[in-house]
């Protein structure tokens, strides 16, 4: 018998933005993080000031499959928010440009652990 593997994918990031601006940035994507949440394959999705980095917003997703997170990079909301509500308030972002971001995309089996925490 072949036991089948569960695989989510994880997204984590940053973006910068003015630090005078987190605040409103933060408040702009909060209908995008709503969003977001309710698409199918969406297991967990925020973004979340850093409190040592001013103007530091983190960005935490966390998808189903390599197919969930496909259709959302391919959404009207997706790219709305990225042409619109994220532009005005990171440094050096131009509209309709994607922000500079650190990335590092894991795929786990469900219920792997590194470091203590659950992925």
């Amino acid at each position: 018998m072949t036991a089948s593997v569960s695989r989510s994918i994880i997204i984590s990031g940053s973006i910068d933005v003015d630090p005078e601006r987190r605040d409103e940035a933060l408040q702009a994507g909060l209908r995008f993080m709503q969003q977001t949440r309710q698409r199918e394959g969406c297991l967990a999705y925020t973004w979340s000031p850093d409190l040592a980095v001013p103007g530091r917003i983190w960005v935490y997703e966390r998808w189903r499959d390599q197919a969930a997170l496909a259709r959302q990079l391919a959404s009207e909301p997706y790219l709305e928010m990225r042409n619109t509500d994220c532009g005005p308030w990171a440094q050096g972002l131009r509209r309709g440009q994607a922000p500079r971001r650190q990335e590092r995309a894991a795929v786990r089996p469900q219920g792997a652990t590194q470091g203590g925490f659950l992925h």
